[in-house]
């Protein structure tokens, strides 16, 4: 299945554009900041090793996290491109956060994404299907397509490992570029936290922090 993104300019007084995706696929959250957004759901990647299909010198997946945006994986190989985030453990994956960027990168910016899980190398399966049309900026998106039981949001993926698969560029382009990644877990799990009276409506989490 595929969802269609197209990056809106900015909105006075709008941290964030939520944009409808097809029907039974969800929304997708656009951020034009270049830094990470602040958003309800843990960052879960520091916990995994990352690794590339390809990359050039000084251009590897450490740029992926290091939350600068002037650096970015630029990968060096044949297509397709991917990025593989395994963990110690089996974990619960709900979000994927990507900082793409077409105005700077023109024909490198990936097109189409195929998401990817399982327990090893092994039995890697799709468990979503993304096409952006020149993003700019911080897209979120659940990793899976299928409902919660609640028949609100979508269920988390429960997976060792997780894949990006750049399967296209814009303009046909050979490599690409990735300026930031972000695999985020569940709300709930923040409930670790330790606070008394946490937000629990994912719409309120969402400005629980003061920018």
């Amino acid at each position: 299945m595929a969802s269609a993104v197209t990056s809106a300019g900015p909105q006075p007084g709008n941290s964030a554009i939520v944009v409808p995706a097809s029907i039974g696929e969800g929304i997708f959250i656009v951020h034009q900041g270049r830094k990470p957004p602040v958003l309800p759901w843990p960052d879960i990647g520091s916990v995994a090793k990352w690794s590339v299909s390809s990359f050039k010198f000084g251009f590897g997946p450490e740029c992926l996290q290091d939350e600068d945006p002037e650096t970015f994986w630029h990968s060096d190989g044949p297509q397709p491109h991917f990025v593989t985030i395994e963990f110690p453990r089996k974990m619960a994956i709900q979000k994927l956060s990507l900082f793409l960027s077409f105005p700077l990168d023109d024909s490198y910016t990936p097109a189409a994404l195929s998401v990817r899980a399982g327990t090893g190398p092994g039995d890697l399966q799709e468990v979503r299907a993304v096409t952006l049309e020149k993003p700019d900026g911080w897209i979120t998106f659940d990793v899976s397509a299928e409902p919660g039981e609640d028949g609100e949001g979508f269920k988390p993926i429960h997976a060792y490992i997780l894949q990006v698969i750049i399967i296209a560029n814009h303009m046909n382009g050979k490599d690409t570029h990735v300026r930031g990644m972000r695999v985020l877990g569940p709300v709930e799990d923040q409930a670790a936290w330790g606070d008394p009276f946490p937000f629990v409506d994912t719409k309120f989490k969402m400005y629980e922090h003061i920018r």
